[in-house]
C-alpha cells in the first residue's frame, strides 16, 4: 500500500522482499478466508486499537473499512460481509488479490526484487544481502515494513530492530498478541481431551467477554474466541506472574435455572453424572471442571452451578512468541513524527506491524497495515 501510495504522488518505486516470493503473511492470512476488515461504527472500530496517542485512529479515519472495499472492488475483487460483521473477499483467498495488486504495482511503474535481505545502511546508502552477493542501493526516501517477530518463516523475524536500535531508534520489547495461553494441563487430562473444543462457552478478563470455542492444546488453551483477550491477559502475567481466563461453560443457561436443574437431579450420583445429565455438559467441559477443582468440584447444587457459570482458568504465561499471529512492541510512537519518519533517521518511514501498536483479529490488523501503508506512501513521495 506505501509503495501504491506513493507511486500515485509520482515517486518512482522499488520494493525489497527478503522471501522468494512477496506478501507471504498476507497470504498465509487468506488461509482463513482473508478477513481483511470489519462492517461495524467506525467510531466502535477506531477504538479496537491499543496506541498512545491519535495518530493510528486518523490514519484509519482516513483509509478506514469502506475505503477498503472500495480499494478492493477497484481491483476487481468483490467481498461480502459474513454474520460477525467481518468483512472477505467473495473468493475467500488471499492470492486473486494479491496477483491483481501486484500487477498494477508492475503497470504503474513499481519494480519488485524479492531475496533481497536488508542488512542497514552504508552511509546514505541501503544494503541488501541478496543471492548474487551484497547490493548497495541509492535511495531519497525509505519506508520500512518489516513486521513483527511472529511466524517468522513467513519473513517476520524482528531481526530489524537491532539495526534501528543501534541508530537511536526506541524500540518496544515484542510480546505475544492474538495468541494462545498455557496452563500446565495434568498428563489425565491431555490423555483423553488434547485437541478437543470446548463448544459455545464465553470467556470473561478485564471487564471484556467474548463468546465462542476453546480447543485445548498440549501447552494450554487457544482459538480466536481467546484473541481480543490476550492484551489483558498478558498485562496480567507480566504484572502478577499469572492470569485469570473466566470460562462460562454454559452461557445460555440462566444460573438460578442450572442450580435448581442440579438441586433436582439424583443427589446419590456422582458429581461428574450430575453435571453430564442434569447440567449437560459434555465429556470434555466436566474433565475441565474437574481439572480446575483437581477433582472436587462443589456437590452444593447453588455453589456448583455458579462454578459452571464462572470457571477461573489460571494461565500461567502466552504461548511462544513466533507462534502468535501478531506481536505487540516494535518502534515506539516517540520515535516517530506525525508523518510515520524516524525522528533519528530523516527520510526513512516506519508502516505497520513493526510500530508498536496492538489490535485484536477480526479485519483490524490489515486494516490499520494498509491504512499506515498509504500514510507513510504519501509522506515519503511528499515530504515535508
Amino acid at each position: 500500500m506505501a509503495a501504491e501510495t506513493a507511486l500515485m504522488h509520482g515517486a518512482r518505486v522499488s520494493i525489497y522482499d527478503a522471501m522468494p516470493s512477496a506478501a507471504r503473511k498476507f497470504l498465509m492470512a487468506g488461509k482463513s478466508g482473508l478477513n481483511i476488515s470489519h462492517s461495524e461504527d467506525e467510531t466502535l472500530f477506531r477504538s479496537r486499537y491499543s496506541a498512545p496517542d491519535a495518530r493510528l485512529a486518523a490514519m484509519i479515519e482516513a483509509f478506514g473499512p469502506a475505503d477498503v472495499t472500495r480499494w478492493m472492488s477497484d481491483l476487481g475483487i468483490e467481498t461480502f460481509t459474513g454474520s460477525s460483521g467481518r468483512v472477505f473477499p467473495t473468493m475467500m483467498k488471499a492470492s486473486p488479490l494479491l496477483r491483481a495488486w501486484l500487477v498494477r504495482l508492475r503497470e504503474g511503474g513499481a519494480e519488485l526484487h524479492t531475496r533481497h535481505r536488508w542488512q542497514g545502511w552504508d552511509e546514505g546508502a541501503l544494503l541488501f544481502d541478496t543471492p548474487e552477493g551484497a547490493k548497495r542501493i541509492d535511495i531519497d526516501a525509505t519506508i520500512l515494513a518489516l513486521g513483527g517477530a511472529s511466524w517468522s518463516r513467513l519473513g517476520s523475524d524482528g531481526k530489524w530492530a537491532g539495526l534501528l536500535a543501534a541508530r537511536g531508534v526506541e524500540i518496544e520489547p515484542f510480546a505475544p498478541s492474538n495468541c494462545g495461553f498455557q496452563t500446565g494441563w495434568s498428563a489425565r487430562l491431555l490423555e483423553a481431551h488434547e485437541g478437543a473444543p470446548l463448544k459455545g462457552v464465553t470467556l470473561s478478563a478485564g471487564g471484556k467477554a467474548v463468546q465462542g470455542d476453546v480447543v485445548i492444546t498440549r501447552s494450554g488453551i487457544e482459538s480466536g474466541a481467546i484473541y481480543p483477550l490476550s492484551a489483558d491477559l498478558r498485562r496480567q502475567i507480566a504484572e502478577t506472574g499469572q492470569a485469570v481466563l473466566s470460562v462460562e461453560l454454559l452461557p445460555d443457561v440462566a444460573g438460578e435455572t442450572l442450580a435448581e436443574r442440579l438441586a433436582a437431579a439424583n443427589q446419590r450420583d456422582s458429581v461428574s453424572n450430575r453435571l453430564r445429565k442434569a447440567a449437560r455438559l459434555d465429556r470434555t467441559k466436566i474433565a475441565l471442571v474437574n481439572e480446575v477443582t483437581r477433582g472436587s468440584p462443589p456437590k452444593e447444587a447453588g455453589e456448583l452451578a455458579a462454578l459452571l457459570k464462572a470457571l477461573p482458568l489460571r494461565l500461567s504465561a502466552t504461548a511462544p512468541l513466533d507462534d502468535a499471529i501478531s506481536t505487540a512492541g516494535g518502534v515506539s510512537w516517540d520515535a516517530l513524527d506525525e508523518r510515520l519518519m524516524l525522528k533519528a533517521i530523516p527520510g526513512t518511514y516506519c508502516a505497520g506491524e513493526m510500530v508498536a501498536w496492538d489490535a485484536p483479529t477480526g479485519g483490524y490488523l490489515l486494516t490499520a497495515c494498509l491504512a499506515m501503508g498509504r500514510a507513510a506512501g504519501e509522506a515519503a513521495a511528499r515530504p515535508a
